[in-house]
Order: structure tokens, then C-alpha cells, then sequence
């Protein structure tokens, strides 16, 4: 009979233990996916500006600071894709902080500024 309590109590504390566990867990995926629902939105204004300057340069109607930033975006879209290429290659939890760490170590910034936590 003590035996079969002990055993309700380790069972009762490993569900609270998880029960917490997955509170946080849960409180931390909605925190990422806000994140990059943030970082998509701000990806997706800046493409569009993108897109409106190359289409004004067409015509002769865009300044070269202009396309200063519109050529930072386009650099910004080809990070983006460079990381998405990593996410469907199998092992893509293991590589990608791998590559992020080893581009860090060159100098080289992959993750596009919409996404990274540095404010330049």
C-alpha cells in the first residue's frame, strides 16, 4: 500500500513537472512564430519597395541611394533563400546552427536582418 503511494506521487509530480514544461514550451513556439511572422511581414514591405525602385530605375526615375537600399533588400532576399535551402536539407537542426556559427567565425552574416536579433 506505501509502495503504491509513492508510486502516485512520483506519477503526480512528473505530470505537474511536465505540465509545466510543455506551458513553457508552448509560451516559447508562440514566441518564435510571432517572431517570424514579424520578420515575414518586414521581409515582405521591404521586397515590395524592392520590386517599386527597380521599377522606377527602368525608367530613369530612381536615385542611386535608392539603389543602395533596393540592392540591400535583393542581398537580404538571396540570405533568405540560402537559409532556406539549408532548412530542407536533412540534419537541418544540426547544420544550420553549424553554418550560422561557422559564418559568424568569417565575418559572413546569413540570416537576413528581419529575422536576426542585432539591430544595425
Amino acid at each position: 500500500m506505501k509502495e503504491t503511494n509513492k508510486f502516485q506521487e512520483k506519477y503526480l509530480d512528473l505530470l505537474i513537472y511536465l505540465s509545466s514544461k510543455r506551458r513553457g514550451i508552448k509560451a516559447r513556439l508562440k514566441k518564435s512564430l510571432l517572431r517570424l511572422k514579424r520578420g515575414l511581414e518586414q521581409e515582405g514591405v521591404e521586397t515590395r519597395e524592392m520590386f517599386s525602385i527597380y521599377g522606377r530605375y527602368t525608367k530613369g526615375l530612381a536615385t542611386k541611394e535608392e539603389m543602395v537600399l533596393a540592392n540591400k533588400q535583393f542581398v537580404e532576399i538571396l540570405k533568405g533563400l540560402g537559409v532556406g535551402v539549408i532548412l530542407v536539407l536533412p540534419f537541418a537542426p544540426l547544420t544550420l546552427p553549424f553554418v550560422v556559427k561557422l559564418g559568424q567565425r568569417l565575418g559572413i552574416d546569413i540570416i537576413p536582418s528581419s529575422f536576426s536579433d542585432r539591430e544595425d
